[in-house]
Order: structure tokens, then C-alpha cells, then sequence
């Protein structure tokens, strides 16, 4: 009886080793397949020799047609650049915003290139380059005015706004009465014929707007350094590509290409500071 209790002590532990071992085995073969899962992508567009683009192509002047009906844009010369560092050529695949992120969960495409903001609540479901341009709110007034020098002078003048815009808020909040504007260019007619005084807007878009009409009597009284930042996007667990595109991104700045893109577009270095 003492014999067979032995025995069946000595198989029971025998049992424990293997079933440890048998899931360190697991664990490992597991921790290979996430690793593996990370690289997959980066090596199959490696292989194929194409990075696939996500973008709108009705974003001026980040991602649009030009006279040509050729698709440029900043984001687009910049998701270029990135795919020939990577040594792959750059596939686009034009998507509205609305089915944007469905299409990279669906793997239509492997990258995202449409100005997305960088936001906790996406940060949850994607993975992001390093912020590549970073804009925001900008006091924008005459040329020769001299009485509004900051966001705080705003209060009782009237700012010329889109009344579904959020710098509408920031205007208000300022003490700024509002002249309803449709759009950026009207804004910045309003101000330059007298019949406002202001407007709050998007920094790129001022940029974008000088660049385009350099003679315009507009200048940037103020703005907010709190901008957001955007970046290209990705699906969850593919470290390998994003890393990749990441150091493409900090080589272009380095050798002054990202600068000379950036100024082409903007008249000026946009990159995150």
C-alpha cells in the first residue's frame, strides 16, 4: 500500500513538471506568434513592395487633385517620402472620412495619411506615428491693427465664425460678439472690409491661405500653444511598421526634407515642436 502511494506522489509531481512546462512551451510559442504578428506586416509590405494608404484626396492641402486630377497634398508627399525610406512604393486608396477607419480594420489598407488627430479614445483602438504636424487656434486680424494684440482684447469686438466650429466657443468665451462667416475665406473678407474685427481659426489654415494669396492684409495677432497633433495610423500590433515609419519620419527631419515639404505647403516648418 505505502509502495503504490509512492508511486502515485511520484506520478502526480511528474504530471505537475510537465503540464509547467508544457505551458512555459505555450507561453513562449505565444509570446513568438505576438511577436511574429507584429513583423507580419512590415515583411509582407516588404515583400510586395507596397505600402497601401488610406486618404480622403478632398482635403486641400493635405490630401487632394490638383488641376491635373493628380492626387498631392502634404499628407500625401509625406506618406510618399515615408514609403521610399521604406524602400516600397506608396499605393493610395481614397476613402471618405466616414469609412476611413473601417477600411484599416478591414485591411483595405496598412496606414492611415489624413491628418487624424492623436486622441485617447483612438489611441485605445490604433496605433500612431509620431505626431508629424501639430496646429492651433490662431487670433487673426488686420494687417494694420493695433488694438487687438491678444485673445484678450477680443472682448466686445466682433470675430467673424463658423457658428458649428469649435473656435466659435473660444470666441465667445473671449467676450467676442459673432459675425456668422461660411468658411475661412469669408472670414478673412469680413475682416480685411471693415466689417469685423477678428477671427479665431486653424493655424494650418491661415498657412495655407497666406501661401495661396500672399498679398492678403491678414496677420496672426495670437495664438494658443495647446494644438493638436496628428499622425499616421495603424492597426493594433504591427510595432514593427510603425517603428519603421517612425525613423523615417525623424531621418526626413533631420536631413531637412520634411522642411522643404512643410514649406512648399505652408510656407514655413509645421513639425511639432
Amino acid at each position: 500500500m505505502k509502495k503504490f502511494a509512492a508511486l502515485l506522489s511520484l506520478l502526480l509531481a511528474f504530471t505537475v513538471v510537465l503540464a509547467a512546462c508544457g505551458s512555459s512551451s505555450k507561453n513562449e510559442a505565444n509570446n513568438g506568434d505576438n511577436k511574429s504578428s507584429q513583423e507580419d506586416l512590415y515583411n509582407k509590405v516588404k515583400k510586395d513592395g507596397v505600402l497601401t494608404i488610406g486618404t480622403e484626396g478632398t482635403y486641400p492641402p493635405f490630401t487632394f487633385h490638383d488641376d491635373k486630377q493628380k492626387l498631392t497634398g502634404f499628407d500625401v508627399e509625406l506618406a510618399q517620402e515615408v514609403a521610399k525610406r521604406l524602400g516600397v512604393k506608396a499605393e493610395f486608396k481614397e476613402t471618405q472620412w466616414d469609412a476611413m477607419f473601417a477600411g484599416l480594420n478591414s485591411k483595405r489598407f496598412d496606414m492611415i495619411a489624413n491628418e487624424v488627430g492623436i486622441r485617447e479614445d483612438r489611441k485605445k483602438k490604433y496605433d500612431f506615428s509620431d505626431p508629424y504636424i501639430k496646429s492651433g487656434a490662431v487670433l487673426i486680424v488686420r494687417k494694420d491693427e493695433k488694438n487687438i494684440t491678444s485673445f484678450d482684447d477680443l472682448k466686445g469686438k466682433k470675430s467673424a465664425q463658423s457658428l458649428t466650429s469649435n473656435y466659435k466657443d473660444l470666441a465667445q468665451s473671449y467676450g467676442a460678439t459673432l459675425v456668422n462667416a461660411k468658411g475661412f475665406a469669408q472670414a478673412v473678407d469680413l475682416i480685411t472690409s471693415k466689417r469685423t474685427d477678428a477671427t479665431i481659426n486653424d493655424k494650418l489654415s491661415f498657412l495655407d491661405y497666406k501661401k495661396k494669396h500672399p498679398n492678403a492684409t491678414v496677420k496672426i495677432a495670437d495664438e494658443k500653444n495647446d494644438g493638436s497633433a496628428s499622425g499616421f495610423t495603424f492597426r493594433k500590433g504591427n510595432d514593427k511598421l510603425v517603428e519603421e515609419v517612425n525613423k523615417a519620419l525623424k531621418d526626413m527631419k533631420k536631413d531637412g526634407t520634411y522642411a522643404k515639404i512643410s514649406k512648399k505647403w505652408f510656407g514655413e516648418d509645421v513639425s511639432p515642436k
